[in-house]
């Protein structure tokens, strides 16, 4: 219902339009964090985000606009939580809330909306954070917090301001385009939206380290692809589907995930039959890093990435990583590299990784263990100890025939049932 009043203000009349809700409209704001730091190609990263937001939401009806400031989602009030939660897997937002647009930016429409939002709202101490991008607007930020802090205490009953722990902040953002006012908070996962800083390919094994390390490289904008060597018959089919499910979760942040699977069993039998016991971790993940760089420049990644830490394991120590470094060329990320193993299996938990990745399945970095591998090994000694056999024409076959998966957040049901 509109209402029209006439005021006179000595030889002025003022038209003023009140609008009770009609105006109104209720929508999903979000927020960048990170990514308003961006300078020259903040338009870049936020186009970016808009598309990973249009693909998490392929299934919904929903209306997608931005500015450099904010990112605006309208669509039903019933699809809110399913957004919410879709949200809450894209990289990119600092914070999602649930936000009352007006178009009318008169204060005393400000006013009655407020009244109409909160007349239910049942709450003892509050406080009004007020913020003024349309600096023409022709009161300040402190006025306007003030003004509508006095409406909230003639409206309700029994509530008060508290500026330190209020139960309730009742946020108002004025900007050129329309006011917003809105309550809650939601904590978005921040980071860069993927794709945004290019794409990585991760080693992924199956244990608990290398699925956070793949989270973490999406968190900061890297689309990851995976490769999974596996050996039959001395690992299983359950063990492949294992990391398909393990995919399936980082899937979740990044819409899918392109999974190399790769055989390695002649690789690893050969390594058995022709290598130094202490020195098969050592060559074998030589190889691995060896084939992983030629898939990763044939997928146009630009980086490998994997779940490495540092500590006293044969594959751990610094040295270790060195000598197993030197055969490549390509850049290689260890997000979880100075991470504690506790710290590690939290974010696992959090991402839904754990319970997966502790499944009793073989793989290749636990088959064939000796018993005493060498945990400072000598590159020229492994050097010398695998060109024992024509490896070169095994990597080119594992290259050549290497399996590659799709892997989506709609696990088929046939690997699920395998678990």
């Amino acid at each position: 219902m509109v209402k029209s009043i006439f005021k006179i203000d000595f030889f002025l009349i003022k038209y003023y339009t009140l609008l009770s809700g009609d105006d109104m409209e209720k929508l999903l704001l979000i927020k960048y964090g990170e990514l308003s730091t961006k300078k020259d190609n903040i338009n870049f990263f936020i186009k970016t985000l808009k598309d990973n937001i249009e693909v998490s939401l392929k299934n919904i009806n929903a209306n997608i606009t931005y500015d450099k400031g904010r990112m605006f989602i309208r669509t039903s009030e019933d699809n809110f939580d399913n957004v919410i939660d879709k949200l809450k897997h894209v990289f990119g937002i600092h914070e999602i809330v649930v936000a009352y647009e007006l178009d009318n930016v008169e204060l005393d429409n400000i006013k009655s909306t407020l009244i109409e939002i909160i007349k239910d709202k049942k709450f003892e101490t509050f406080k009004v954070e007020t913020k003024r991008s349309n600096k023409n607007y022709p009161f300040d930020s402190m006025e306007i917090s003030r003004i509508l802090g006095g409406v909230v205490l003639k409206t309700l009953e029994n509530v008060k301001v508290d500026v330190h722990n209020p139960e309730v902040v009742i946020n108002v953002e004025i900007r050129l385009n329309g006011v917003f006012i809105y309550f809650d908070r939601i904590k978005g996962i921040g980071g860069y939206p993927v794709g945004s800083l290019g794409k990585g390919l991760l080693m992924l094994s199956g244990g608990i380290d290398s699925p956070v390390a793949g989270y973490l490289a999406l968190k900061r904008g890297v689309r990851i692809e995976g490769i999974y060597f596996e050996s039959p018959p001395h690992t299983s089919e359950a063990a492949k589907n294992k990391v398909i499910k393990l995919a399936t979760e980082l899937s979740k942040y990044s819409s899918y995930v392109k999974l190399h699977v790769v055989n390695f069993t002649e690789i690893q039998e050969s390594i058995l039959k022709n290598c130094p016991r202490e020195y098969l971790i050592t060559i074998m993940r030589r190889m691995m890093y060896r084939i992983s760089e030629r898939i990763a420049k044939n997928s146009n990644c630009k980086v490998l990435i994997n779940g490495e830490s540092i500590g006293q394991v044969a594959s751990q120590t610094l040295t270790s990583m060195a000598a197993i470094n030197e055969v490549v060329n390509i850049p290689v990320i260890r997000p979880v590299a100075c991470l504690d193993k506790l710290e590690i299996i939290d974010i696992s938990k959090k991402i839904g990784t754990y319970d997966i990745s502790i499944l009793p399945f073989e793989d290749c970095c636990t088959i064939f263990v000796p018993e005493h591998p060498v945990i400072n090994p000598v590159a020229s000694l492994a050097f010398e100890y695998e060109n024992a056999f024509d490896y070169e024409e095994l990597i080119k076959k594992c290259v050549r025939e290497h399996e590659i998966i799709k892997v989506t957040d709609e696990i088929s049901k046939e690997h699920n049932d395998l678990l």
